[in-house]
């Protein structure tokens, strides 16, 4: 195999027509990379988005070949997948108000242009989930919300509506799902590419914790903080130091490792019912 790229989670090969996507340990917060990483972390991910790409292949196609048909090394951590020519867009269907769409709620009443009722707070429930996508920024650099002109800029009109079609049904399937297991999925991003056909196809992870912010339904309260199956919680820890939210990162404590941990597992167990 022949690794192609590098990136802040996964690692990406060649291995004659198909990819091997293997998610490491290494975890990123404000799209930055943190030298410590968290165990096991990369085998939920893979292990998560495998049982979510069988429940939503109703709704897209995904990438996914084989989750076992992988070198050994990798086992339980790497699937075999697809190549797909890659969209540019972070793809982010929001149905409640948390993270920086809440920062631009509070500046201008909009996330990605889309204007949102007034008197919303921390961990409001939307009327209805809106698509807010991003650009993709490269490792170090930090997304930008794009307004849906935008995403019709980038990549035509239909192809922009069908993202925004798939996001939101593919956020709603999970959502409606995580619900059902005592979690709120308040966001989730999504990304998708073209196959040889032209089809859109579901790619990457999805409705991962390092994706998506999982919330316990039982303790939701709008105004305040939520409690995190996600790495919000990092991003809390991490607003304690004196860090500028640029490289280097921080040192994780071994305390701080251990409960994100187990967030990480918690979440993987309360959504499939399974232990890893």
């Amino acid at each position: 195999m022949k690794l192609l790229h590098s990136g802040k989670v996964r690692d990406v090969y060649e291995d004659g027509e198909d990819l091997v996507l293997v998610a490491s340990d290494r975890v990123s917060i404000y799209d930055v990379v943190l030298p410590t990483p968290i165990p096991d972390k990369g085998r939920v991910l893979t292990q998560l988005s495998l049982w979510w790409f069988d429940r939503l292949a109703d709704i897209v196609p995904h990438h996914v070949i084989s989750g076992t048909d992988v070198p050994a090394e990798f086992a339980g951590r790497a699937m075999r997948c697809r190549r797909l020519e890659m969209l540019p867009v972070e793809c982010i269907a929001r149905g409640y108000l948390a993270g920086l769409g809440l920062e631009e709620y509070r500046k201008q009443g909009t996330v990605s242009g889309v204007p949102l009722p007034d008197g919303l707070v921390e961990g409001s429930k939307l009327p209805e989930p809106i698509f807010t996508p991003t650009t993709k920024a490269a490792v170090g650099e930090h997304d930008e919300f794009m307004t849906f002109d935008d995403v019709v800029s980038a990549v035509g009109a239909d192809t922009a509506k069908k993202l925004r079609e798939l996001t939101l049904a593919v956020y709603t399937r999970g959502a409606e799902t995580a619900a059902a297991r005592g979690i709120v999925v308040a966001d989730t991003k999504l990304e998708f590419g073209l196959d040889r056909d032209g089809r859109i196809v579901l790619a990457d992870e999805v409705l991962t914790p390092d994706s998506s912010r999982f919330w316990p339904a039982d303790s939701w309260e709008p105004g305040r903080p939520q409690y995190a199956f996600d790495k919000q919680f990092l991003r809390e820890w991490s607003q304690g130091l004196e860090w500028d939210r640029t490289p280097p990162g921080p040192e994780v404590p071994p305390d701080v490792v251990a409960a994100t941990r187990a967030r990480y597992l918690e979440a993987y167990e309360r959504i499939t019912g399974g232990v890893l």
